[in-house]
């Protein structure tokens, strides 16, 4: 499978940087950014996992660096959470991408009323992975924020190979190629009522399983208008950073964060040119060892 030959040939290359060193190609961290461009907030997990596994901040700089090929975009990449107070001002969306349940950055002191203060300005709100994964008792608020959420008990969470081919009519589908990806996925994802607001975009089960998808239990990616808030976009996969070798999945992403962010989605969808023999630089290395 091509994205898993790449996984491997970039787990096979010589360090690119020490431990300390940020991975190649990451954006400057909250770079200030043009006034007149649309600000979008990347919020990436430092902590490291496993080379090409949940690496937050390399898919972040990836996702940065295609946000960047639409005019007028201007991303900026914090760390865990904006040190600045100003980085989330006026900021048209914002992107998850850490560890979720009690460990969600979101949920940390005064982190819930700046993402409140975001919602009501009506600005996007883009979750990847397992940050729509939320405790229980926040899981309510979570659904008024993006339209779902994955609770544990009620939500299940597995591996499996998915080939994605058929898209719903949306603009976050715009120009969207089949794919084929390896991923971890966040299923059996519960939705406010009637799942009113809310679009499936990606479906897909557990091979392993033997029961029938109901209630749109098979849902792992979706878009949520909220009632004059703004809209929400949400992936539950985003597991293997390998996976953005597949332009299909690349431009189901940024196209995902612009139309959360107000930005009309060309037809065609957004431009995601990425040389692929730069993919594996965005790794981050892994912490020296003690």
């Amino acid at each position: 499978m091509r994205n898993a030959a790449l996984l491997a040939a970039a787990l096979s290359m010589p360090p690119l940087a020490t431990a300390t060193d940020p991975p190649k190609n990451v954006p400057p961290v909250e770079r200030p950014a043009d006034p007149k461009a649309t600000k979008i907030v990347l919020i990436a997990g430092s902590n490291y996992y496993k080379a090409g596994e949940h690496d937050y901040v390399a898919n972040c700089a990836v996702l940065a660096d295609l946000l960047k090929q639409t005019p007028n975009v201007a991303p900026v990449l914090a760390l865990d959470w904006p040190k600045k107070a100003d980085t989330l001002d006026n900021a048209k969306a914002v992107v998850f991408l850490f560890d979720g349940a009690e460990k969600h950055q979101a949920l940390k002191g005064e982190r819930l009323a700046q993402v409140q203060k975001l919602m009501d300005a009506k600005a996007g709100l883009v979750q990847l992975h397992q940050t729509a994964d939320y405790p229980k008792d926040f899981a309510p608020k979570a659904r008024e924020w993006s339209g779902g959420a994955w609770e544990k008990g009620a939500g299940e969470r597995a591996h499996w190979v998915t080939t994605f081919d058929k898209f719903p009519e949306h603009p976050v589908c715009n120009g969207v190629k089949p794919f084929k990806i390896d991923d971890g996925y966040l299923f059996k994802n519960t939705f406010v009522a009637g799942m009113k607001g809310v679009t499936p975009i990606l479906r897909t089960w557990n091979p392993k399983s033997t029961a029938k998808p109901t209630g749109g239990q098979d849902v792992v990616a979706w878009t949520y208008e909220r009632p004059e808030r703004g809209r929400s976009f949400t992936f539950t996969g985003a597991h293997l950073h390998a996976s953005f070798a597949e332009e299909g999945y690349r431009r189901l992403l940024v196209n995902g964060i612009l139309w959360a962010a107000g930005v009309d989605v060309p037809k065609e969808g957004a431009k995601v040119d990425l040389d692929l023999s730069e993919l594996p630089k965005y790794l981050k290395p892994a912490p020296a060892k003690k």
